[in-house]
């Protein structure tokens, strides 16, 4: 079952990094990335917990734009009309202060004033966001939400076999069975789980087994 749910599950390839699979956790969300042609007044907020893929999906979408990326922190001194007519601003219910709030504004509309598309990412809605500046807080809350859910058994069994591939370790898909069913629901809880298991089959010399996964979840629920 699980080498099915591996094998089967679709493929964006992403620009410059790694693969990002597709399960019913992020298909919603990755379909609304790709009708961004019809994104509602041309902006479009993604919603999902920490490592739940938004920086990888936010790359997908400038690749298939041919568009670009940047961070809340780089909003301060921001030129908005050089910026581009496709921007993905990450961690945008996080701005650092006023400048960024006013930065962010100004491109918003430097965007959509020449019929570009602009994606925010974020943790929360955007009714949530400690926005001070009025007229900025009125424009992201017209913007659509596409949400990221917690992965599913399907995305976690596929992002691990492709981080043990990456790292050229052997993890049967019975062992990756094994541990999806026992591990924290998250991407990053599978790329410290992997990272564990190359360390200790290094440090050991051995391969991966139940015994080893066992031990390994065990240590960081500790």
């Amino acid at each position: 079952m699980a080498e099915q749910l591996i094998l089967n599950l679709p493929v964006r390839p992403a620009l410059g990094r790694d693969d990002f699979f597709v399960s019913d956790a992020n298909a919603a969300a990755v379909a609304g990335i790709e009708g961004w042609r019809d994104w509602p007044h041309g902006k479009m907020v993604l919603v999902g917990p920490d490592a739940s893929g938004k920086t990888h999906l936010a790359h997908v979408w400038a690749a298939l734009t041919g568009g670009c990326v940047i961070g809340a922190d780089d909003l301060p001194g921001l030129d908005p009309q050089g910026a581009g007519q496709r921007v993905a601003v990450e961690n945008a219910d996080q701005l650092p202060g006023v400048e960024a709030e006013t930065a962010l504004f100004h491109l918003h509309n430097a965007i959509l004033g020449q019929g570009g598309r602009l994606l925010l990412t974020a943790r929360s809605d955007p009714a949530r966001w400690p926005i001070a500046l009025p007229d900025l807080k009125s424009r992201v809350q017209q913007a659509g939400v596409l949400k990221l859910n917690a992965p599913d058994d399907a995305l976690l069994s596929a992002v691990m076999v492709k981080m043990a591939a990456d790292r050229q370790l052997a993890l049967p898909p019975r062992l990756v069975s094994y541990a999806v069913l026992r591990m924290e629901r998250s991407l990053a809880a599978a790329r410290s789980l992997i990272t564990a298991i190359d360390a200790r089959a290094v440090r050991d010399k051995s391969r991966p087994s139940r015994q080893m996964i066992a031990a390994l979840l065990a240590e960081q629920t500790e």
